[in-house]
């Protein structure tokens, strides 16, 4: 099995993993400083990371495109988070995390109008069971 497939299962359950914590992380404060800190902890646990797989690079010695395109994508991932902490917040795990993995099928659709990556049929096919599976989850 490719690494990259070893990969996207870890980031898979630890997703999962994250959902559950947080959601009794949140229960008796505000949402917006638990983000903080959880941020504050990957922080500093990548800094580690970084540190020991001697792997810093100074920012401004990056490619400045790369580097203009993490800077978006860090700002939505705070977005998320901020949005994603805050529905834990209301409402149980076991609906806002699927809500929020319909980040997958916003991402394949993305991919394919921004990145021209094409899909075969089974592929659209999977995407349009995320959709429908998180639609069947979640209603009452």
């Amino acid at each position: 099995m490719p690494d990259w497939k070893i990969f996207a299962i870890g980031s898979a359950l630890f997703a999962g993993l994250t959902a559950v914590l947080a959601k009794v992380g949140v229960k008796d404060i505000p949402s917006n400083l638990a983000t903080l800190i959880r941020t504050i902890v990957i922080l500093v646990f990548l800094c580690l990371l970084v540190g020991m797989r001697h792997e810093w690079k100074a920012p401004w010695l990056l490619d400045k495109r790369c580097l203009v395109f993490l800077i978006l994508s860090g700002i939505t991932t705070g977005l998320s988070w901020l949005c994603y902490y805050r529905a834990l917040q209301g409402g149980p795990a076991s609906i806002v995390a699927p809500i929020d993995k319909m980040s997958l099928a916003v991402a394949i659709l993305l991919s394919v109008a921004f990145l021209g990556e094409h899909l075969n049929i089974f592929q659209w096919l999977g995407a349009g069971l995320i959709v429908a599976g998180t639609f069947i989850v979640i209603l009452k």
